[in-house]
């Protein structure tokens, strides 16, 4: 299994608004290999808010498929310029994806 991490940062105010949209029904759903989203919001930062978007995969190759696939494009869509999207400043300031592979696991037996 694979975890891949956006760490994003948003403007202050952002982040518990924004958090939702990742973990809303769409596509990912339906992905080959995708086993869940969770989304971590940061505490105690003064400056800005930040999210960490854990998605957890199969494998790399499912992930893979996700980043070219269609439907993530739709996703990331930016607005047309000229339209009255694209006159609205985007929250994010910024963004860094990082992969894990999970090398090992302990959960509480229930």
């Amino acid at each position: 299994m694979i975890i891949v991490t956006n760490r994003i940062r948003v403007k202050k105010g952002m982040g518990a608004f924004m958090a939702p949209g990742f973990t809303a029904p769409g596509p990912l759903d339906t992905m080959e290999g995708f086993v869940k989203v969770e989304v971590l919001l940061t505490q105690n930062l003064t400056d800005h808010d930040e999210l960490s978007v854990n998605m957890y995969w199969e494998n790399l190759d499912n992930f893979t498929a996700w980043r070219n696939s269609d439907a993530f494009k739709a996703a990331h869509k930016r607005p047309e310029p000229g339209s009255g999207e694209a006159k609205k400043e985007s929250p994010i300031l910024g963004s860094e994806l990082t992969t894990y592979e999970v090398a090992s696991v302990k959960e509480i037996a229930k």
